[in-house]
This record gives structure tokens, sequence and C-alpha cells, in this order.
């Protein structure tokens, strides 16, 4: 007859942590994780300001040490999280400004659309619009001098790449 032992699983015991170590760690895990979250929100304001249209980029990332790999220290990495708050900050006004352009941009077409007369000559270029391609909505005459002359305006997408 077999017989089966039983052993209960105990979990090993860490090593006693100074609490100096303990709290240290914690706050260079809490600062990892800021700084983990800043560059995932940095790299998505980079996606949006470097879509098709109105490319933009971000001010660039100071160049390292060149010491090689390195665990950071506190202050180190409370400097990191700092300069990626500016930058996300800067990220996010660069975003809100260009979004408010646009959309001035939009209601200038809708206006030159609605009315052309009374926007003669007005232009307005697919880049102020956020759209990819070259071209410019413009007011127009309709038949040239004669167009002109009788006020017949209309709004022309030019394909404009040369």
């Amino acid at each position: 007859m077999v017989e089966t032992l039983e052993r209960t699983q105990t979990a090993p015991v860490p090593p006693p942590v100074a609490p100096g170590v303990a709290d240290e760690a914690l706050a260079r895990r809490a600062l990892r994780a800021q700084v983990a979250r800043l560059e995932r929100r940095l790299g998505a304001l980079a996606g949006e300001l470097g879509r098709a249209g109105r490319a933009q980029a971000l001010p660039a990332a100071r160049p390292s040490s060149g010491a090689g790999p390195r665990l950071l220290g506190l202050a180190e990495l409370e400097r990191a999280r700092d300069r990626l708050v500016e930058l996300v900050a800067g990220g996010e006004r660069r975003l809100a400004e260009r979004e408010d352009s646009e959309a001035d941009a939009r209601a200038r077409l809708e206006a030159m659309l609605a009315d052309p007369a009374a926007h003669r000559w007005a232009v307005v270029h697919r880049e102020e619009l956020g759209e990819p391609g070259c071209g410019a909505w413009r007011v127009v005459p309709r038949a040239g001098l004669l167009g002109m002359l009788l006020r017949w305006w209309r709004v022309k997408l030019s394909s404009g790449c040369p």
C-alpha cells in the first residue's frame, strides 16, 4: 500500500526590511507609476500632434548622461516626473491651440459656403482645417470677369498640389 504524505505549503518569510528602505521603495514605485502614466499621455499627445494635416513636433527630450543603464534615485525620478509634467502641459496647450484654430477655420469655411458674395476672394487652406493634402477653398467669380461684374460668386476647392 502506498502512503501519501501531506505537506503544507507556507510562503517563504521575506527578510526583514528597515523602515527607511521600505518607505523609499514605496516612493520609488509611486514615482515610476507616475512617470509611466505621464509617458503614455505624452505618447498619445505626440500621436495627436503628429497626425496628417498639421504635424507639430513635441520638444526633444534632454540627452542622457551616457553613463549606461542605472537605477534612478528619488531626486532623479522626481526631476524626470517634473520634466514630463512640463512636456505634457505644453503638448496639451499646443493641441488646444490647434483645435481652436481648426474650429475658427471651419467656421470661416461655413460662412464662405453660406454667403460667397460676402466673402469675396477669401481663402481657407486644407492645412488650416487639419485635413491632409494640399489645396484650398477659395471664393472666386463664377464666370471670370463677367461673373465678378455681375456678382456671381462661388466657393471652389482647388487641388492645390503643384
